[in-house]
């Protein structure tokens, strides 16, 4: 009697399984997105009862931090679809938008965050698109580490890539201290900026030296990531206090000593470089200047220069900075590299051209490019693609 109901049970049991399977193949197996040979890529969505649903995409034109988005076309099956031009290779985000609700794409399982917008992304390969993609070549490692900040009164949180061989190999490595933007923290730039795959690849190939790469958190009031604090799960903000105050500048020495006790580093000037995006530009900028003979190499991409550090004169760090500049000229350095897309925020391009000026009068020497595009994580990636082949050569 056990025995036939055993059996009978796994009987129920197989034809629920099956039935289980059958359902799931009869849903329309969507292949979104599909990037055709011609590099042109196309999206699909069911959504039968939609009305409308719209698509916006890092590819299309955008006005300030809004990009315009585009229809797409429903089919007869209820599968709404969009077929772009053909895209460079580039990493692109992406949305839908149905009937007015931002929706990602179920078809797609990967996604990335930025501050508190989730979307889903894919590369187009070939050239920038492969420096971004994981590739068949050694591989270096990423470790979350916790570091003590009596500077802030709390352990904080950072980000470390070690190149491949760093376990093995018992050679002392240069350090790149890589900042990130407002809103963002420790994880920005191994999500959208890609970090340890540029490194991995460009060290693959011989055309950046081997190095450490610190991504710090430039938001002094967290301890780490959102989620990733004992703080619980708050929404990622794009404007904390203390972002822009000083107290990071100040408090950047506990890092250093944290690294430096750490790692296997080149303690010397030769040995560090120092950069960041936007606010994470604002910050090395400053930095730079109050840790004099620190840093032989300097990156500001797209910096926030437009933010006047005079608004917070109770900060040491923002004490004397005309004298700290010209002793950080004195003092000599190989590197100093600025980028900025032609079409960013006008207030952030007059920012960079006042710097600019105040560099000149005192015959600081400096590297300046202008790319195409805005304020955006395509000309971060690249600048930070070319910025690295500049180290420690």
């Amino acid at each position: 009697m056990k025995g036939t109901y055993l059996l009978l049970l796994l009987i129920g049991l197989f034809a629920t399984v099956s039935n289980a399977q059958q359902s799931l193949s009869r849903a329309p197996q969507l292949v979104s997105p599909e990037i055709h040979a011609d590099n042109r890529v196309t999206f699909r969505l069911l959504a039968p009862n939609a009305k409308e649903v719209h698509i916006t995409g890092q590819w299309m034109p955008s006005q300030g931090f809004t990009t315009v988005s585009k229809a797409m076309a429903k089919g007869d099956s209820g599968v709404w679809s969009f077929t772009t031009d053909v895209l460079p290779s580039e990493l692109y985000t992406y949305s839908f938008s149905v009937d007015g609700l931002k929706t990602n794409d179920p078809s797609n399982a990967f996604v990335i965050r930025d501050v508190a917008s989730v979307a889903n992304f894919f590369i187009v390969g070939g050239t920038k698109g492969d420096i971004y993609n994981v590739n068949k070549v050694p591989h270096g490692s990423i470790t979350r580490r916790w570091y003590e900040s009596p500077g802030n009164r709390m352990t904080r949180r950072l980000t470390v890539y070690t190149p491949p061989g760093y376990e093995s190999i018992k050679a002392t490595y240069p350090v790149l201290y890589l900042l990130h933007g407002i809103g963002g923290d420790e994880d920005a730039w191994m999500g959208l900026g890609r970090t340890s795959e540029i490194l991995d690849n460009l060290i693959a190939t011989g055309k950046a030296k081997p190095m450490i790469v610190v991504m710090t958190n430039g938001n002094i009031a967290q301890e780490a990531a959102p989620g990733e604090g004992s703080t619980g799960f708050p929404k990622p903000t794009f404007m904390l206090p203390q972002t822009m105050d000083g107290k990071f500048e100040e408090t950047f020495g506990d890092i250093m000593k944290f690294v430096e006790g750490s790692y296997r580093t080149q303690k010397t000037k030769a040995g560090r470089a120092i950069a960041g995006l936007s606010m994470g530009g604002y910050h090395s900028c400053y930095i730079s200047q109050n840790y004099p003979n620190t840093f032989d190499y300097m990156g500001l991409f797209s910096p926030a220069l437009n933010n006047k550090p005079e608004d917070h004169p109770e900060s040491p760090a923002y004490q004397n900075l005309d004298a700290k500049l010209k002793k950080q000229k004195d003092n000599g350095y190989k590197l100093y590299w600025m980028a900025v897309g032609k079409d960013d925020f006008g207030i952030l391009l007059a920012g960079i051209q006042d710097f600019r000026k105040k560099a000149d009068a005192i015959g600081l020497k400096y590297e300046f490019i202008e790319t195409e595009g805005g304020h955006t994580w395509a000309n971060w990636r690249a600048y930070l693609t070319t910025f690295t082949q500049r180290l420690f050569q």
